[in-house]
């Protein structure tokens, strides 16, 4: 009803997943026709030690790179649910290493594919070439090696990276085919803030799952809202009732929605105010005092709580601002992390009163405006297809992006290569904890985002960049489209895409 279902090449690379019967639920749910089972999620019990993933920055030749082994491949993990579950590992039994690399260096990323099937890795938020993006275009066999190179040149940030295989991107990515990336700026000066890793500095990548009696992950459940899929059960890092010992007055949390579809609103069990120092791209240009922070799936927040000796705060979901009834999605308070303070506590500087930027692009240079409309399986009217560019931009040229959620649920939208800035949510200034670099922005319901962006550097008319919804399950279904970036007066190469699709 909504045109073609994604494409599967004769090669086998994809397994179908738009049925006449998903096509049917979905639409009943765009409409307002209720909600699926496995939207409720259930209460944790504390007291599971955090797992920190293993941090891993590189091993450096004689010349200065920095290389990245990583080897994706099929594991077991017990979640706690009942036995030991399948999933996708890199270079561990379940998610993969956290990567931490400098801005100047020169990165090497060796990914072996040891799955039984076809995968990439996508460098979400990362500017990089459209080649080595780890998009669509650039599957791995299985057995096979791919070894990207590029320099890394934008600003401290925490990113992440997994799998984004057309129509298997929600499915690998639930199974356990992502991570985290840290850049850091050795001449950003000392700005106070808590960097020691699984120390003070803590990732937090949280996610939705259910599971069956005996433990296993519910990869494909049979009920879903419209939004895709949403979990009865949350772990962070892996860890279901996740319980975080607390050494230092202060504690940095990296956080990560790396949920499949949910939406979460982070605060703590007592409502108390922390610091909001960054979003997915970067700081703000200062500390933000808060007591909330909505991330929709893929955005990132880094934030500072202080804790009290000997306490014991909860880091809790709230019912997130949809924009529409927050009940028909899964939402409701629970609670995600415990952080119990020891008695004795290491004392922490305090956070400088301005963070660093780069500088910010002005509207008024802009070249024009792109209007990408998302409804129904489609952007613009068409959904995704692999041999098709949907875009071509200019090099250096500054644009606006206007994202029109013509739908009654909600969507998100994310852009390759680039982080970019909010200008206005249907009119309005964003407010303040949206005011720095995001690569991923939430578009509620029957509401207009108009983002600031600029494409610089790298040009390739034969290679494209992706935009998407970054519901994992929307995006599989067809809310994608494809750019190049381009020299002036040069073109797109649509041609090529049959040689690498």
């Amino acid at each position: 009803m909504w045109g073609q279902p994604p494409a599967t090449s004769a090669r086998g690379r994809r397994r179908s997943i738009d049925t006449a019967a998903t096509v049917l639920v979905l639409a009943l749910l765009l409409a307002g026709c209720g909600v699926l089972p496995g939207s409720g999620i259930a209460a944790p019990e504390f007291g599971n030690p955090l797992r920190i993933p293993e941090l891993l920055e590189g091993s450096v030749s004689g010349d200065g790179r920095r290389s990245f082994d990583l080897d994706v491949t099929e594991r077991q993990f017990d979640f706690g649910q009942g036995g030991p579950s399948s999933t996708i590992g890199i270079n561990s039994n379940y998610l993969g290493p956290t990567l931490r690399m400098t801005r100047g260096d020169t990165v090497n990323m060796n990914v072996q594919n040891s799955l039984q099937e076809l995968t990439t890795l996508h460098w979400h938020g990362m500017h990089v070439p459209a080649r080595a993006d780890g998009g669509p275009h650039q599957l791995i066999d299985p057995g096979d090696t791919w070894s990207p190179s590029w320099t890394i040149d934008q600003a401290p940030a925490t990113l992440w990276y997994h799998s984004h295989p057309h129509g298997e991107t929600a499915q690998q990515v639930y199974r356990g085919a992502a991570g985290m990336l840290l850049i850091e700026d050795p001449n950003q000066g000392d700005l106070g803030l808590p960097d020691e890793y699984g120390v003070d500095d803590v990732p937090v990548i949280v996610q939705d799952k259910s599971f069956t009696s005996d433990g296993q992950q519910i990869v494909d459940p049979e009920g879903t809202a419209s939004t895709g899929f949403l979990g009865d059960t949350i772990v962070v890092n892996g860890t279901y009732g996740p319980v975080f010992d607390v050494t230092t007055q202060k504690i940095r949390l990296r956080l990560l929605n790396a949920s499949n579809a949910r939406v979460y609103n982070f605060g703590f069990d007592d409502d108390r105010e922390f610091e909001m120092i960054a979003g997915d791209g970067g700081y703000l240009d200062a500390p933000l005092r808060t007591d909330r922070v909505q991330l929709s799936p893929a955005e990132r927040a880094e934030i500072v709580v202080t804790v009290r000796p000997g306490e014991e705060v909860q880091l809790t979901s709230y019912p997130p601002d949809l924009g529409v009834n927050p009940s028909r999605y899964g939402t409701g308070t629970v609670g995600v992390l415990q952080l119990r303070a020891r008695e004795t506590l290491a004392p922490s500087a305090d956070i400088a009163e301005e963070l660093p930027q780069d500088p910010p692009l002005s509207p008024s240079d802009a070249a024009g405006t792109r209007r990408f409309r998302i409804s129904g399986l489609a952007i613009n009217g068409r959904p995704m297809q692999m041999n098709r560019i949907d875009d071509t931009v200019t090099v250096d040229d500054i644009e606006i992006w206007e994202i029109a959620n013509r739908d009654p649920q909600p969507h998100n939208f994310h852009v390759h290569d680039v982080q970019f800035r909010i200008l206005d949510i249907d009119g309005e200034p964003p407010g303040p904890a949206l005011s720095g670099p995001k690569d991923t922005v939430y578009v509620p319901p029957q509401r207009t985002v108009r983002i600031l962006l600029q494409f610089s550097d790298y040009t390739d008319p034969q290679w494209p960049y992706m935009y998407h919804c970054h519901l994992l399950w929307h995006e599989d279904l067809g809310i994608m489209g494809q750019f190049v970036v381009v020299r002036p007066g040069q073109s797109a190469d649509p041609q090529a895409l049959h040689n690498h699709t």
